[in-house]
């Protein structure tokens, strides 16, 4: 997950994800690593943090991991069984 220390968003989301059993999250921090900022923009198209990916998926946002989340889509994902 890219994210910055300050940003709301990027704290829902990593609350979200420990809710449901992440323990080994990755936090790429964008404020602290600006060539990190440039890899985050590449890989995801997107200039706002929080950008998530789940293994080589690319979820997007907070507001896309929670809909993912809503529609029972989020923990198939996370234990790699979603179809």
């Amino acid at each position: 997950m890219y994210a910055t220390a300050s940003c709301p968003y990027c704290i829902r989301a990593e609350q979200l994800l420990r809710e449901r059993g992440v323990v080994d999250l990755e936090k790429i921090r964008t404020d602290l690593a600006p060539e990190q900022r440039a890899l985050m923009i590449k890989v995801s198209g997107r200039r706002t943090v929080p950008q998530i990916f789940i293994g080589d998926y690319h979820v997007g946002g907070c507001d896309e991991l929670f809909a993912l989340d809503r529609a029972g889509k989020l923990e198939p994902l996370l234990c790699g069984t979603a179809s």
